[in-house]
């Protein structure tokens, strides 16, 4: 078999990141079994729908480097790859289920037609609920051909699916095992085509999934509900349906559907905040799934290589900020200098620290600052604040900021002033030399070297965290530091 999977988003809102995680699994399993992963937009909904949240879903995948191999982007033989442009082919199968005896048309009106609308939506959510909303099946067994009169001659309709009145409708999940459903449970027959020609999720789902060859769906496990509605479907077409497999949820902390409360959940917002793409699709990969060799750290291509069904937990997966900020960090330091450098840019730039386009001298700073801050960041949106002081001269600390435990400002002017005249004296900025020099002061003036380092740190970066001393000195250089430590000499007068 060849495998075919598809990742079918409503472009109705910015892509979320349980939802890249979704699309991830599906382009996973494509690549581990050899198959082809498909992007289908699925646009019904058009009160939500924005052309912007569709150029988000490009971005978004753009950005984290993994992609579809047809799509409405790049073609492919299966297309069109929008829902919009496929209308003819929904109201075609509408009509052969109606012919067929396996749907028929509805013209229950008003009141009854609105406490049915909840039936049409695009969204999970609707599916979520799909255990019936008191359709009473008025038209279910109008004379068939009376009805089709009166659809002919323009009376407002619907086409309901025939949801069959007893029996059980069973499927087997590729993870959850097999799944039987009481007929008499499903949503009660569900409109497939409504009266303005659109098609609900449903209908357009099943056909495009059987007209564009999907072999395996995979989606979150709130879709169970409607499994049992699709599975008719396709037995009323008389169509072999794809395997299904319904992902575990992606719970927040405190055992909740992961949201907003939780934190950032739309890709732009983890992106803004400088996580890197290897990291977000290393942990997301991660959740809720095992790879054989237990390692924490996996290529994209090590994802794919090793991606199992069988290794996908059924128990819903914790989002853990605090664990994804470990994967970032660890991803940042393995950078080497100009690709770091290259990436921490665009947020000095925003920061208004450096020029859109860096010149040579901004570009060759933020090169040597690199190995001071990789350790250091957290994520790519740190940079700004660690090396500002490289930039822009920071405010004169208070005194207050400047005197070290147990001295006062007498002595810490007179540590400051010390470590002045060792780096004038110096000749060389080199760490391992002027640390020595330091250490012996210190010694000589009966301080520890903190004291000494301390409000040294304070005059030259305006803070008592900043990257190594010394080497930032060097990297500011000595004619930009000296007039910073005689502005805080003065201050400690």
């Amino acid at each position: 078999m060849d495998v075919r999977v598809r990742y079918a988003p409503s472009p109705t809102g910015l892509q979320h990141i349980g939802s890249v995680r979704t699309a991830l699994f599906n382009y996973l399993f494509a690549r581990s079994m050899g198959g082809k992963f498909i992007l289908r937009l699925e646009d019904t909904d058009r009160s939500r729908y924005s052309d912007a949240y569709v150029q988000n879903l490009y971005d978004t995948f753009s950005w984290l480097g993994f992609y579809w191999d047809e799509g409405p982007d790049v073609g492919g033989p299966a297309g069109p790859y929008i829902q919009s442009e496929r209308f003819g082919l929904y109201r075609e199968h509408a009509q052969r289920l109606v012919d067929m005896g396996k749907a028929y048309y509805c013209f229950c009106t008003d009141k009854r037609q609105a406490e049915t609308a909840r039936t049409e939506g695009d969204e999970a959510t609707d599916a979520q609920a799909s255990s019936g909303f008191g359709y009473n099946r008025a038209c279910r067994n109008l004379d068939p051909v009376d009805a089709k009169r009166r659809a002919a001659s323009g009376e407002p309709h619907v086409i309901r699916l025939k949801i069959p009145l007893d029996g059980t409708t069973s499927f087997h999940d590729l993870l959850l095992g097999d799944i039987e459903w009481k007929n008499a449970d499903v949503n009660p027959d569900p409109v497939l085509l409504k009266s303005d020609g659109f098609p609900t999720y449903h209908l357009a789902n099943v056909v495009d999934d059987h007209l564009m060859g999907i072999t395996h769906v995979m989606r979150a496990q709130e879709w169970i509900p409607s499994a049992p509605l699709h599975m008719i479907m396709y037995e009323a077409f008389g169509w072999t349906p794809p395997a299904l497999c319904h992902l575990p949820m992606v719970l927040g902390q405190d055992g909740h559907k992961l949201s907003k409360r939780h934190g950032s959940t739309a890709v732009d917002e983890f992106r803004t905040k400088g996580y890197l793409k290897e990291a977000l699709i290393n942990y997301v990969a991660m959740l809720g799934c095992s790879y054989e060799d237990g390692r924490d750290l996996y290529s994209l291509e090590d994802l794919a290589r090793l991606f199992r069904i069988e290794h996908v937990n059924k128990a819903p997966a914790v989002f853990d900020y605090v664990k994804l900020e470990w994967f970032n960090g660890q991803y940042i330091r393995a950078k080497a200098d100009d690709e770091l450098s290259a990436l921490v840019t665009p947020y000095l730039a925003s920061a208004g620290l450096v020029s859109a386009q860096p010149t040579d001298s901004e570009r060759a700073v933020i090169m040597g600052a690199m190995p001071l801050v990789r350790e250091r960041l957290k994520y790519l949106s740190d940079a700004p604040e660690s090396l500002r002081f490289l930039f822009r001269e920071p405010a004169v600390p208070p005194a207050e900021d400047m005197i070290p435990k147990k001295l006062d400002a007498a002595r810490a002017r007179e540590a400051l002033a010390a470590g002045r005249e060792l780096l004038v004296a110096a000749g060389s900025l080199e760490h391992d030399a002027l640390e020595a020099a330091f250490r012996a002061k210190a010694e000589s003036m009966g301080l520890k070297l903190g004291d000494i380092l301390m409000p040294l740190r304070m005059a030259v970066t305006g803070t008592k965290v900043s990257p190594p001393l010394f080497e930032s000195i060097k990297l500011v250089g000595l004619e930009t530091a000296l007039p910073r430590i005689d502005k805080a000499l003065e201050v400690l007068r």
